[in-house]
């Protein structure tokens, strides 16, 4: 069967970003699609994201860039860096890379938009995956589904990818919270990103004047919670600059969301005969450097033009090829990222906060451009 004909089909588990994504891109090169979501409903959750030029190019091959930068507000990110206590380590610069940032819920609103209301099922938990059969349990029923081809977009503790590979997640000793405020409760505000010794946090404005943060510290252990989460990370910026503390305290407290830091380690292939891995399940990364979602995005757009002009097992094996190569050395370098924003070191802080100082602004861009400058494949 050619991956083209319109009697192709697919098994998408997980109704995130890559999965949705996926659903749209494969819907598109004429395949019909089923969406698994574990949850029994699809709520507004999560926090704010950043969508760099790849991920728009990869938006762009599925037309839906314009309606994501309707509900965005364009910045860049890591463009403004300061010190806890305020002062300005780097300003801004024409040649740095713009971002778009948006709130999670409405990126994932766009992606539904696309999909007929058939195709997603909520409530429906897998139970296991055997080649191109998923058995699943909806609404308390189980139910034996078959499709060509099963794409595993289920998240960083993806069960599939337990199941058919292995490889749990890896906790990073880095924890973080985050939250967006209400409406105009604090605003306005300048993007930026706050070093301190083993704490960063970073600010993001929102459109309807809202504003996306995050916090970021060393963790001993993994899988600690608070019983006040606001108070902790309050706690851990005590003395910061406004408007840190200020955007904390105006984010409703059962809001504040807190989630240590974990990837996993690389994998030898994202393919297993009809069955494939996709976003987190293939290459879940730290946040560091804001790639995590743009490449699950990217993975949907290349898997859909692997798809198009390849049969199955040739263009998952041109996915598998492609996108290794791709996120691999990027999971690498969030790694590294980790171990020197952790540092408690004065000496080692010093030197961060000099680099960033004196580095020149075209050398900043290229940084980022690593990542940022590519271009999604054409679809049909």
């Amino acid at each position: 069967m050619t991956s083209g004909q319109k009697s192709s089909s697919a098994i998408i588990v997980g109704a995130g970003i890559g999965g949705l994504t996926a659903a749209v891109a494969l819907r598109r090169i004429g395949w019909s699609v089923t969406v698994l979501e574990r949850a029994p409903i699809i709520a507004e959750v999560g926090a704010g994201l950043t969508l760099w030029p790849n991920a728009m190019s990869a938006l762009a091959a599925l037309e839906l860039d314009g309606k994501v930068e309707a509900r965005a507000v364009r910045t860049i990110s890591r463009g403004n860096v300061r010190t806890p206590r305020g002062g300005w380590i780097r300003r801004s610069h024409a040649e740095d890379v713009g971002v778009l940032a948006v709130h999670r819920a409405e990126l994932h609103a766009v992606l539904r938009s696309m999909l007929p209301e058939s195709a997603l099922h909520t409530d429906a938990e897998v139970l296991s995956v055997d080649g191109q059969k998923v058995l699943c349990r909806c609404a308390g029923e189980e139910h034996e589904l078959t499709a060509d081809l099963v794409v595993a977009a289920d998240g960083v503790n993806s069960l599939v990818r337990r199941t058919l590979w292995s490889g749990a997640a890896v906790f990073q000793g880095r924890t973080a919270w985050r939250g967006v405020t209400a409406s105009g409760s604090v605003w306005p505000v300048e993007e930026s990103l706050t070093l301190g010794r083993g704490i960063q946090a970073g600010v993001l404005p929102l459109p309807d004047e809202r504003v996306y943060w995050f916090v970021t510290a060393n963790a001993a252990e993994a899988n600690r919670e608070y019983t006040d989460e606001q108070a902790e990370v309050l706690r851990h910026v005590q003395g910061w600059h406004d408007p840190i503390p200020a955007l904390i305290r105006a984010t409703p407290p059962d809001q504040v969301l807190h989630n240590d830091l974990v990837d996993i380690d690389p994998l030898d292939t994202f393919v297993r005969g009809t069955v494939v891995l996709l976003g987190d399940a293939a290459h879940a990364m730290t946040p560091d450097l804001g790639q995590g979602a743009c490449q699950a995005i990217e993975d949907a757009v290349v898997l859909a033009a692997s798809l198009t002009d390849n049969d199955l097992d040739s263009g998952l094996a041109e996915y598998d090829r492609v996108r290794r190569a791709r996120v691999q050395p990027m999971t690498a370098a969030a790694r590294a990222s980790v171990r020197r924003s952790s540092s408690t070191s004065r000496l080692a802080h010093f030197g961060t906060t000099v680099a960033a100082r004196l580095v020149p602004p075209a050398k900043w861009r290229a940084m980022t451009a690593r990542w940022s400058d590519w271009q999604a494949p054409k679809l049909p």
